[in-house]
């Protein structure tokens, strides 16, 4: 029996009186590549954060790995293996690529940490920053500071954070967001080329990339889920046709 990664049940997420997720369900079988798609305003980036845990759901569960999560602290929930990028860039501009990076594996290292010492004293840590800026091509930008780079090379040192965790579950909210088409086709290559042994759950907006990515899809609309299928179940179902494009 294939091991199940993510189990959510019956989450809900109430602000005030609005239901920004209501009630939503999935099982995602581990190693598999499920992408959720769904116009503005269906819920997509709310359920991704009470799943990895930057909100709390009003009621619901998450199971990882088959261990329940709900109420678990995002940091634990890293230390279990579940990693994520955010929709917008969530990095430290002024500091380099290699510093950006730096930080991250400091940050998330349980070793203890001696504050006196320069960080360029610890060799395995600038080799294993070194090594996430390869795995993602940009190890030839290590020193330049962040607001130097273009937006897409941004984008790849979000995803050599979040692979710096060693995450079993990685959740990318729409990491071709803003970017042009080279950058996309970079990008979703990069994505396609990680391991089966991480679990991806992925936002994104672009179909094309969202269907050539994705074993299955989650369709989300209103809070809910309308559909889940395989990508051609979803490009020949009219209630998707319906939601993205206003007819059938």
């Amino acid at each position: 029996m294939t091991q199940l990664a993510i189990e959510v049940g019956a989450l809900a997420k109430v602000f005030g009186g609005l239901a920004a997720v209501d009630g939503v369900s999935l099982s995602v079988p581990a190693g598999e590549r499920r992408v959720l798609i769904g116009p503005n305003g269906a819920g997509k980036t709310t359920l991704f954060h009470c799943i990895t845990g930057t909100l709390k759901p009003t009621r619901g569960s998450v199971r990882l790995f088959g261990r329940d999560v709900t109420r678990d602290p995002e940091h634990r929930r890293t230390a279990l293996g579940m990693g994520r990028t955010f929709q917008i860039t969530n990095v430290f501009p002024d500091l380099t690529l290699l510093e950006n990076m730096t930080l991250a594996i400091v940050g998330t290292d349980r070793r203890k940490w001696v504050m006196h010492r320069a960080v360029a004293a610890f060799a395995d840590v600038r080799r294993q920053a070194l090594e996430g800026l390869e795995a993602v091509g940009l190890a030839g930008r290590a020193a330049q500071p962040v607001k130097l780079v273009s937006y897409g090379e941004r984008r790849q040192l979000e995803l050599a954070l979040a692979l710096n965790t060693r995450p079993k579950v990685l959740f990318l909210d729409e990491p071709c967001a803003g970017l042009s088409p080279s950058e996309r086709q970079r990008i979703s290559k990069m994505i396609a080329g990680l391991p089966r042994d991480i679990t991806l759950v992925m936002i994104e907006h672009d179909m094309d990339v969202a269907l050539g990515l994705a074993d299955r899809v989650t369709v989300l609309h209103q809070g809910r889920v309308i559909l889940e299928g395989t990508p051609d179940e979803v490009r020949a179902n009219a209630e998707v046709r319906e939601v993205y494009f206003g007819h059938g």
